[in-house]
């Protein structure tokens, strides 16, 4: 599963990668030629989707490797620490297209774009909006958070591509300052979208509750089995697109050492049956006695 995970990471973020290229390219020097601060700033975006890929391609290469001595949890975490970086990175390059626009509006650097500047923002809007359905669908399908940030960073490029645009149009009808207020919104809508990437990836970091529905149903499911009579204390851990559960689980007094061995047992089977992203699931059994004086 790994593998095939890896695999379809690895084509998404070579497809990525060509068409960021090239977008960046043509976003820059079409945007220097015409006089399109907002199109230049939207083209920075796209590098930034660059080297975003670079790191959603190395993440998902490191993270598929197996546990080891060093690492018995495996090498999950490579994916929280790219996507940490990736919000890193947004937001370092909002701040340095805003500095620019705030300069360029204060000192009135202005000019009036070409239709060149256009026709490539409403090119980077239809590819970008693509590539967001796309990568989002895959890094769903496999549980890739990485993948499904880098997605978002798309969505934003494409709406950075969207407020480039309408600035290049009001420049291009009789309001010059458009383009570099357009230019400003860009930026600042590349630091939102990092802020939101860069807390996500902490709290995975800090092993917050991954999702609070999932933990929810991991209760119902343990104390639907036989012999269980309540569950104690639960914690789940993300690894990459793989959970690991800690649980205490309230059993009746008299039973047995075995047959508290054989609900452990059902635990783990339930949990994993209807949870195929769990990897390691580590049950405690409690008689009822010890939960109700605690």
């Amino acid at each position: 599963m790994d593998k095939k995970r890896y695999d379809m990471a690895k084509k998404v973020g070579y497809i990525s990668l060509t068409l960021n290229i090239f977008l960046s390219i043509i976003k820059i020097v079409v945007g220097y030629i015409s006089g399109s601060r907002a199109l230049v700033a939207d083209g920075f975006h796209s590098v930034s989707d660059v080297i975003s890929t670079v790191i959603v391609i190395v993440s998902v290469k490191i993270s598929s490797q197996p546990p080891d001595k060093e690492h018995p949890y495996g090498h999950g975490k490579a994916e929280s620490i790219a996507t940490k970086l990736l919000g890193i990175i947004l937001i370092l390059t909002g701040l340095g297209l805003a500095r620019g626009s705030v300069t360029n509006i204060l000192y009135r650097e202005i000019s009036i774009p070409t239709n060149a500047a256009l026709v490539v923002a409403v090119l980077s809007i239809a590819i970008k909006e693509i590539l967001y359905h796309y990568i989002v669908s895959i890094g769903r399908r496999t549980n890739n958070k990485t993948l499904i940030a880098d997605a978002y960073h798309h969505r934003s490029d494409a709406l950075s591509s969207v407020a480039a645009m309408v600035g290049i149009g009001g420049a291009m009808i009789g309001y010059p300052i458009a383009d570099s207020i357009a230019s400003l919104v860009v930026a600042l809508f590349i630091i939102k979208v990092g802020v939101e990437i860069l807390l996500e990836a902490i709290d995975e970091l800090m092993d917050a509750v991954p999702n609070q529905e999932k933990r929810e149903d991991i209760i119902r499911q343990v104390k639907s089995l036989e012999n269980v009579i309540e569950v104690g204390d639960i914690k789940l851990r993300a690894y990459g697109p793989h959970l690991y559960i800690d649980l205490a689980v309230v059993v009746e007094d008299d039973l047995t050492v075995i047959e508290g061995h054989k609900v452990a047992v059902l635990v783990k089977e339930k949990i994993k049956k209807l949870n195929p992203n769990v990897e390691e699931i580590l049950v405690h059994i409690d008689p009822e006695i010890v939960y109700r004086n605690n």
